[in-house]
């Protein structure tokens, strides 16, 4: 697995883990864990996942990170 495919697995780990929490609870959780947890180069890099479209990226996740883009993280 490629560096992207990974992070886009990873990050729709945690979007598991928040999707019983609703949408209004689950994108901020994900934004939230994501931003304590992963280092600044992954976080840099599956925001540029999403720059380029953000394949395979599930839609709270998507939402999520686009969250950690306006916030600059």
């Amino acid at each position: 697995m490629s560096s992207p495919d990974r992070l886009v697995y990873m990050a729709n780990q945690i979007g598991q883990f928040f999707k019983s929490q609703g949408v209004g609870k689950a994108v901020p959780g994900i934004a939230d864990h994501i931003r304590k947890f992963w280092d600044p180069r992954m976080r840099a890099e599956i925001v540029a996942h999403l720059d380029r479209g953000g394949a395979g990226l599930d839609p709270d996740v998507q939402a999520a990170v686009q969250t950690l883009k306006k916030a600059g993280t």
